[in-house]
């Protein structure tokens, strides 16, 4: 029988294409990412914002071209000193530190020049700082959360500003948060090696600290003897350890000072500094008589400020989070971030509260909702969702501020500074109504070129030959001149500025020409009430046409400039 041949199948002769299977999606999660890749971007971005239009995105602020002079004195050799002589108000460390960078990038003669080089020393700090909140976090917690704390840090306004200004503070948290980054290490069930070299390593970041701003010792040497009465954080021994490098660190810095013969002078300057900062004298700050509300501040920097004031009200919550952890290393961060809010919340009660003492806040604050605040889950999609609602906001606002501000011109002093250079004769007398009881930024920002004096009689103008009175008009309206308001109206009254600069920091920066002086009362006694002197001042001239900060002719007059 025969079998019929069927025609063989295509399908069992052609090869066979295999169908690859559908392309796997793999997420990326945060956890993923090396540590040191977050601390990368965290450090490169947060020194990126800073250093954008760093020089004209804020104007002159009173400490730094003080605390330059210092770090150009550092340079020069010796203990730190302006031209009114030594300083030990605070600390050297920060202008040894300066002493470096001016020795690595040059020296300026200009002082507005040698500012903003300053500044871009603090850009890098606080670049260093972004890399330390992001590995402190990461250590306690997660990759992912210290990514998040490194963002928001970079990104937040208020410090932003506080790093954008040459202040001691920037300088001052990056060995905090050194020290702390060291001791939570020595905190976990199984010590690392070497526990005793970490311990001492500590103390010497957290001596540097107080080397740097004497306020330091309120939270790490606080902190430090609360965890050797409890027995929180790491081995009593280990803590015992660093917190006698720490002393021993500015104990040497003492020694010495009294080794050159300088003791006096460092004793007259640190009781008046302890005095300022208990409250006792009050100079500066919120609680000073005369000077801005606290209230009225917070109110008007509402809206660029809504992401800081957010994690702040969080406070509280963060430290009863900490304290319900037993955890050795969480107990650690709740002493830290305690002696941060006990030192804050004396300066707000009766002691000088400025403004850059909230950094020695925030900073810890932030590290302490970043370890302990409860992470989001799938599993509960609303508190996702509410999460990154949050995080967007506590992101997105503070960078909508951030480019308004950097592009809003706010260098009055420096416009100022080349308006002078080129119109005025080195070492003309100039006539400063700012600075209540010592030199204001005006002196700060120009002493290198011209003499300037709170001259405030006909007679001393004339001695002097001071020939212009320059007035940063928000400084006087705020309290913080050498004269009232009321003062200084009476004696611009009738003059045209010659130059005018409107700026977010000090309002108006206006330049007046005097006419020849006559003999005539001072400024102070004609604010005094019921003075018998009741004529003008200076008389009404018609000087020539003014020029304002960017070109434009000035046609008001007196208060209309203001």
């Amino acid at each position: 029988m025969t079998i019929p041949r069927t025609a063989p199948s295509s399908a069992r002769t052609d090869p066979v294409t295999a169908v690859p299977p559908p392309p796997v999606r793999r997420r990326v999660r945060l956890d993923a990412v090396p540590t040191a890749v977050y601390a990368a971007a965290a450090a490169l971005l947060t020194t990126t914002l800073r250093l954008v239009e760093s020089s004209r995105a804020g104007d002159l602020f009173i400490d730094e071209p003080i605390y330059r002079q210092l770090g150009d004195s550092a340079a020069a050799g010796g203990f730190p000193r302006t031209d009114e002589g030594l300083f030990f108000l605070h600390p050297p460390g920060y202008f040894y530190v300066e002493a470096g960078w001016i020795k690595l990038v040059g020296e300026h003669s200009d002082v507005i020049a040698g500012v903003h080089s300053s500044r871009v020393l603090n850009a890098l700090l606080a670049g260093v700082t972004a890399a330390l909140v992001v590995l402190l976090v990461a250590r306690v917690r997660s990759r992912g959360a210290g990514a998040v704390a490194g963002l928001v840090f970079a990104l937040d306004q208020f410090c932003v500003r506080q790093n954008n200004r040459v202040l001691l503070e920037t300088g001052t948290m990056v060995w905090i948060l050194a020290g702390y980054l060291v001791l939570v290490g020595l905190s976990r069930a199984e010590p690392p090696p070497r526990p005793r070299g970490r311990a001492l390593l500590a103390g010497v970041f957290f001596g540097l600290a107080i080397l740097t701003k004497d306020h330091a010792v309120l939270i790490t040497v606080l902190p430090l003897l609360a965890a050797l009465l409890l027995g929180w954080g790491p081995p009593r021994r280990l803590v015992a350890l660093t917190t006698g490098v720490t002393v021993l660190a500015y104990a040497v810095y003492v020694a010495l000072v009294a080794g050159f013969g300088h003791f006096d002078e460092f004793w007259e300057a640190k009781t008046s500094g302890v005095r300022r900062l208990l409250g006792v004298v009050q100079e500066t700050g919120f609680n000073a008589e005369g000077t801005p509300s606290l209230s009225g501040r917070l109110l008007s920097e509402l809206p660029a400020y809504a992401g800081t004031y957010l994690l702040l009200v969080l406070t509280p919550v963060a430290l009863f989070l900490l304290l319900r952890r037993k955890e050795p290393v969480y107990r650690l961060l709740a002493l830290f971030h305690a002696s941060a809010i006990v030192t804050l919340g004396y300066a707000l009660a009766v002691g000088t509260l400025e403004e850059q003492a909230l950094y020695l806040l925030f900073v810890p604050n932030l590290v302490a909702l970043a370890v302990i605040l409860p992470m989001p889950s799938r599993s509960r999609p609303g508190l996702l969702l509410v999460a990154w609602a949050a995080l967007v906001a506590v992101v997105a606002t503070p960078a909508a501020v951030y480019a308004r501000d950097r592009w809003t011109p706010d260098d009055g002093f420096e416009r100022l500074r080349a308006h002078l250079l080129a119109q005025v004769p080195a070492g003309s007398g100039i006539v400063t109504v700012d600075g209540q009881r010592t030199r204001g930024v005006t002196n700060w920002a120009l002493m290198d070129t011209y003499r300037l004096g709170h001259w405030a009689t006909p007679e001393e103008r004339a001695a002097n030959d001071a020939q212009y009175v320059i007035v940063p008009w928000r400084v006087i309206e705020q309290g913080y001149g050498r004269y009232s308001l009321a003062e200084v109206e009476r004696l611009t009254a009738g003059l045209r500025p010659v130059f005018s600069f409107d700026g977010p920091t000090y309002g108006t920066l206006a330049l007046y020409r005097l006419p020849a002086p006559l003999t005539g009362p001072s400024v102070t006694a004609l604010a005094v009430p019921g003075s018998a002197v009741t004529g003008p001042l200076l008389p009404a001239p018609q000087p020539p046409p003014a020029e304002r900060g960017d070109g434009t002719p000035v046609t008001g007059a007196g208060d209309a400039s203001r």
